[in-house]
């Protein structure tokens, strides 16, 4: 299949989509955006995954797995446990490919905010401190350091099994959502 561009028409109306991305590339919000335009189920991978204490919960495979059986949904295409129970039944990925420094920055930002507001994650869980980034391999801003070319290789290899839309950079993320995204379907009604 083509890998596909911010202008470039869908071939078929989202249902069940994934976002993929690195760390603070925006997955989430994205999401959230996709969900409200096509009424789609929202389902955030994170909030599922994470225990109190940061510690995995034991029914996110199965939680995982039943969601994804359903015909109507979109969330994020990460954790290695999932992604290929998701990759087989999800029709679109859209692929947000910002450069290395747009999500360095983005993360950074997003660290600094929830820890600085001690915002409360997912059951409980907060951000780390921020020294904690010299002494825990698996800090988010280390983990989004290390993972960005994982991800762009992970992506790519879906090409041939699903419609994937690439954007790079927030102008392309906004012509999709009002263009391709909003007109999917559209024709088809009339």
């Amino acid at each position: 299949m083509p890998l596909l561009g911010p202008a470039d028409p869908l071939p078929h109306v989202p249902r069940r989509v994934l976002v993929a991305g690195n760390a603070g590339s925006g997955k989430s919000t994205l999401c959230l955006r996709i969900a409200r335009s096509r009424a789609l189920r929202r389902v955030e991978l994170d909030s599922l995954y994470w225990g109190p204490r940061w510690t995995p919960r034991p029914e996110f495979e199965a939680e995982v797995a039943a969601f994804a059986r359903e015909d109507h949904w979109v969330t994020e295409y990460q954790y290695k446990a999932v992604r290929p129970v998701l990759a087989r039944r999800a029709d679109t990925v859209v692929w947000l490919d910002h450069p290395f420094t747009t999500v360095m920055a983005r993360l950074v930002s997003r660290t600094v905010r929830r820890r600085a507001g001690r915002v409360e994650l997912w059951n409980g869980n907060q951000e780390s401190p921020l020294w904690s980034v010299f002494t825990d391999s698996g800090h988010i801003l280390r983990w989004g350091w290390k993972s960005y070319r994982r991800n762009r290789v992970r992506v790519l290899a879906l090409v041939e099994e699903v419609v994937v839309v690439r954007l790079r950079g927030q102008a392309q993320v906004e012509r999709w959502l009002a263009g391709p995204l909003a007109s999917v379907g559209e024709e088809r009604a009339r």
